[in-house]
């Protein structure tokens, strides 16, 4: 922890939502590791812990060798004012660093309302907000979550979308990003290969025409990318990655309990809810795996 955030720390709220340091979080020397995430939450920490999706996947990339994922949430009002004033740079929990020295930032949106803070995230991390400007492998943006089915609206600053359960293909997505690195392939390479593996969208090789009275006519695939994006399914949930060892928040979060994910969808359908719809086919886990 750096001597400024040390004097920041007692004059905000919560201060526990910004160090680390919780039971069972995953350190990882940096000499063994090729690959850094910084996992972002746009949103405050005690929402951002009680989300079973980004425990999952911070479990799964952190199996990984090689991968190191660490955890980014939102600064609440008062932090983000004197980061602003201090010119702090958003870091991330487990080593402290600056969410600019990652390879990879990736977003789990579960709602619309995070869209803006997305964005915020990345101007608080001094990282180019347009996925243009970020011509290199390194900073490489994605999101996944529920809202990644409704991408367009952050279709200029993200640089690829993961649609669906991850369990799976954030595994192929940060191995072939691992590869990437390795062979030191550029940006359009990696984009070209990333959108093979079935789910990923990458918003730049589609282009969208529009009729006169400004509805849009056509979607139009470039070569090599799909013209269809169908989101992943994890069929199995009893064969599929849970965390057993979870993070014991140092601070009291949302739902501040231990989690167990008993099914996935629902036979109801009801036409309000997101989950019902996006987490479909309804799967369930047996007793014993509980």
């Amino acid at each position: 922890m750096t001597e400024l955030l040390q004097r920041i720390l007692p004059t905000v709220q919560k201060p526990a939502r910004y160090v680390g340091g919780e039971f069972n979080e995953v350190k990882k020397e940096l000499s063994d590791v090729r690959v850094r995430v910084a996992f972002c939450f746009p949103d405050t920490y005690e929402i951002g812990m009680s989300n079973v999706g980004m425990r999952i996947l911070y479990g799964v990339m952190n199996e990984m060798d090689g991968v190191w994922c660490e955890r980014v949430f939102a600064p609440w009002g008062d932090m983000e004012e004197a980061m602003r004033a201090h010119d702090l740079p958003l870091w991330a929990l487990e080593s402290q660093d600056a969410v600019k020295d990652f390879d990879m930032i990736a977003f789990t949106i579960g709602y619309e309302m995070c869209y803006a803070n997305i964005l915020n995230m990345l101007d608080l991390a001094g990282v180019p907000l347009h996925a243009k400007d970020r011509t290199g492998l390194k900073n490489m943006v994605f999101a996944g979550g529920v809202c990644a089915f409704n991408p367009e609206p952050l279709a200029d600053f993200v640089d690829f979308f993961s649609l669906g359960e991850g369990e799976e293909s954030t595994v192929e997505i940060v191995a072939l990003y691992d590869r990437a690195k390795a062979e030191g392939w550029s940006k359009e390479q990696f984009l070209h290969a990333v959108a093979k593996i079935p789910g990923v969208y990458v918003p730049s090789f589609y282009a969208h025409t529009y009729n006169a009275d400004g509805t849009l006519a056509a979607i139009t695939a470039a070569e090599g990318a799909p013209a269809i994006v169908t989101k992943r399914i994890v069929e199995d949930l009893d064969s599929a990655y849970f965390p057993t060892k979870m993070i014991v928040p140092s601070t009291e979060i949302v739902h501040d309990r231990a989690n167990l994910e008993v099914f996935r969808g629902c036979i109801r359908g009801c036409r309000f809810c997101q989950a019902g719809f996006s987490c479909r086919p309804v799967r369930k886990k047996s007793p014993e795996v509980l």
